[in-house]
């Protein structure tokens, strides 16, 4: 028991430290992934390949090999990183990708006449999306 009472403030610092961490990656990755979910949209071949490439790389590696590549590989290339920093680039990137996987699934599944009735209204690309 006395062991048990010895490392809880240990606990509930790692348990503070982690709801931190969480909280922040949902702050940055919903937008990052709303943003990379509108770039798909776009007809332009260059970006929708690289934003392909990225999701495709993002969802097809472990997130543990993500956290070692930008923990350890960055610095070798002149970019040093602290653990908490890189853990939050990371968590970032990988959640993004699946939250504009997300974003696109729910942008495809409008249907077209949805936008002809908009542009018939008038309404500007963000009246679009927004209304």
């Amino acid at each position: 028991m006395s062991y048990s009472l010895e490392i809880l403030p240990s606990l509930l610092h790692g348990a503070v430290t982690t709801l931190e961490v969480f909280a922040l990656v949902l702050i940055f990755s919903i937008p990052l992934g709303i943003l990379i979910a509108f770039a798909m949209q776009l007809k332009w071949k260059p970006l929708n390949w690289f934003i392909h490439i990225y999701i495709w790389v993002m969802r097809g590696t472990p997130l543990l090999l993500q956290l070692i590549f930008i923990y350890y590989v960055l610095p070798s290339i002149g970019i040093r990183l602290d653990r908490l920093p890189a853990a939050l680039i990371a968590f970032t990137l990988n959640y993004a990708a699946y939250f504009a996987e997300i974003f696109r699934g729910g942008i495809d599944t409008i249907p077209k006449g949805q936008y002809e009735a908009a542009k018939v209204l008038k309404f500007t690309p963000g009246a679009t999306i927004r209304y």
